[in-house]
């Protein structure tokens, strides 16, 4: 570790991390629950705002992809606040646009600032995260991922209180990206200074040029182990996906249940992915990160399983319990696997990352085509596929020499004398 810090200074990152993950799922709720108001609002089809999603989608991968350039241009201090201070401009963007100048173009605008905002941020913050987790040595990875979590329920219960006030997006999504600016400067002020962050306080102490940094930030992609991480994260990036998009749609289209029982078992599922990501970093640290992936796979798969062949109700909720569940932990510990050399940290995250949310934002729409042909419940199988992939991949997860989290409560005492 490159710096020391008193407890008070590390409480006070991992609180403010903590904030910027739940900032980062805010915005994301705070849009997504006024869509059905700005469709109606600017009187656009469903297939014009699948368009301005997939615009989105795209800038976030673009995020993903230069997250490295930006980091190693200006550091993760000066980079998170200035991405968060884009997608929160994004987020105002897209309910001025909505309400006071009747823009499809410009709701598209802010879109694309959200999601650029959103992506690059998503690297940086899982840094900053895994950094945190090698400071005190225990696995909390998934812990920072339920507070994103945590901040997409309050967006949404944010959202619900808004329409029931009557207050269109104009002024509910200033507000909120008002609260995430608040949320930035304050979270960043307690972020400490950190030369393997490429954020030195001052330039000139810096011992390579950004240039440098910049090739070293890019060497991943030439690491097999960054393809395997990737195909962990692809596996479950597709199990979460696939659920958020379809999993209600095939409780009604596939076991022909009412629409309220559809939105209660993608809450089901939900509830149990949140629930194992608060309570899942011990279990990481007493079986070990690969052990942990491989056992979640066979849930996630089983789980997956009993929800398409299920021959009652109870079942299918027992399956989509099972699928959360399964598919809680692939995406955090595979970020905490890229992370372990915290040199190369941001690169591999960058990497692994990026092939990771490829399949979260480009998977379902894929899946909704391929459904058109053979059914959504058969479609489903292609996720289980994956599962599987990523599960005998999960060995690519074993920590890398020199790091103990997420070894193992068998290797920690070997661990510890060394």
């Amino acid at each position: 570790m490159d710096f020391v810090l008193t407890r008070s200074q590390l409480v006070r990152w991992r609180t403010a991390i903590f904030a910027i993950f739940l900032a980062s799922g805010l915005s994301i709720a705070t849009w997504s629950a006024r869509v059905p108001s700005i469709r109606d609002t600017l009187r656009i089809s469903r297939t014009d705002v699948g368009l301005m999603l997939l615009i989105g989608g795209v800038a976030s991968i673009v995020g993903l992809s230069v997250s490295s350039v930006v980091l190693a241009r200006w550091g993760a201090r000066r980079a998170m606040l200035a991405m968060m201070i884009t997608f929160a401009i994004g987020v105002a963007v897209i309910g001025i646009g909505t309400d006071v100048l009747d823009s499809w173009p410009l709701v598209t605008a802010g879109l694309v600032l959200w999601g650029f905002g959103n992506g690059c941020l998503d690297v940086m913050m899982n840094v900053e995260a895994a950094a945190i987790e090698k400071h005190i040595g225990k696995t909390i990875l998934p812990l920072f991922h339920a507070f994103f979590s945590f901040g997409t329920v309050i967006g949404a219960g944010l959202g619900v209180a808004a329409i029931a006030l009557g207050m269109v997006p104009a002024v509910h999504l200033p507000i909120i990206a008002a609260i995430i600016v608040v949320v930035g400067v304050v979270s960043v002020a307690n972020v400490p200074v950190r030369e393997v962050a490429m954020d030195a306080a001052d330039p000139a102490e810096q011992k390579h040029g950004w240039r440098e940094r910049l090739t070293l930030a890019l060497s991943a992609w030439k690491e097999p182990r960054t393809y395997a991480l990737g195909l962990i994260m692809l596996g479950m990036s597709f199990a979460e996906g696939g659920a958020n998009d379809w999993l209600a749609l095939g409780v009604v289209d596939g076991h022909d249940a009412p629409e309220a029982l559809g939105a209660a078992a993608l809450a089901t599922f939900s509830i149990c992915m949140t629930a194992v990501r608060v309570l899942g970093g011990p279990l990481v640290d007493r079986l070990g990160r690969v052990n942990t992936l491989r056992i979640l796979a066979v849930f996630a798969g089983g789980g997956l399983l009993l929800f398409i062949l299920a021959p009652n109700l109870p079942l299918v909720f027992v399956g989509a319990a099972l699928w959360g569940m399964g598919a809680s932990l692939g995406f955090p510990l595979g970020m905490s696997a890229a992370a372990d050399d915290p040199a190369k940290a941001a690169a591999r995250v960058s990497a692994a990352a990026t092939i990771g949310y490829v399949a979260f934002l480009a998977g379902p729409p894929a899946l909704g085509y391929i459904s058109d042909h053979i059914g959504l419940l058969n479609t489903l199988y292609i996720i289980v596929g994956l599962i599987v992939l990523s599960g005998l991949a999960s060995g690519a997860a074993k920590p890398i020499a020199g790091s103990t989290v997420g070894a193992g409560h068998a290797a920690s005492p070997e661990a510890t004398r060394d």
